[in-house]
């Protein structure tokens, strides 16, 4: 008797789709926040699915935060927890908060204090409803920018006053 062997969808072999994992978020029927890293930027992201069809409502890149007042000479640290935290902020002020949202990770490691739940805690403090646990959050020193280059803490206070007091 022949074994059966299994074969890996190919999105799975290389590492790109967690299939248990999404066809949880599918059955919710909730609408996603997808947050990707990248080497350059942070990504977010609404998306619907609709039989298993996935569309993009809305999205913004950390790279939008330099049109918001980020320096360009400081463009290399458009991938930090700040500029995680503040991208969050900005896109929770474009979507509708009334919705509840569940977020997508995708298959990057979670890891506690990182770049995606600085992206969450920004989600969350623009007044998103979003279900989080606080103990895998950046601490408020490391969103502040605590330890970065001084002329970068001004300009991470500067942008988070604009998108704050901003409007949508």
């Amino acid at each position: 008797m022949a074994k059966l062997i299994r074969i890996q969808r190919k999105r799975r072999r290389e590492n790109r789709t967690d299939y248990e994992s999404r066809f949880s978020l599918l059955k919710s029927g909730v609408k996603r926040i997808a947050i990707r890293k990248t080497n350059r930027f942070i990504l977010i992201q609404l998306v619907e699915s609709k039989e298993s069809q996935d569309r993009v409502l809305n999205g913004i890149t950390s790279k939008l935060l330099i049109s918001e007042g980020w320096s360009e000479k400081f463009s290399g640290a458009l991938k930090s927890i700040p500029a995680g935290y503040l991208t969050g902020l900005l896109f929770a002020k474009k979507i509708d908060n009334k919705e509840k949202y569940i977020i997508d990770l995708g298959i990057a490691r979670n890891k506690k204090g990182s770049r995606l739940y600085a992206a969450v805690l920004g989600l969350i403090d623009g007044g998103l409803n979003i279900c989080a646990d606080k103990k895998v959050m950046p601490s408020k020193e490391d969103v502040e920018g605590k330890n970065v280059n001084p002329n970068l803490k001004e300009i991470i206070k500067k942008v988070k006053a604009k998108i704050v007091g901003g409007k949508k």
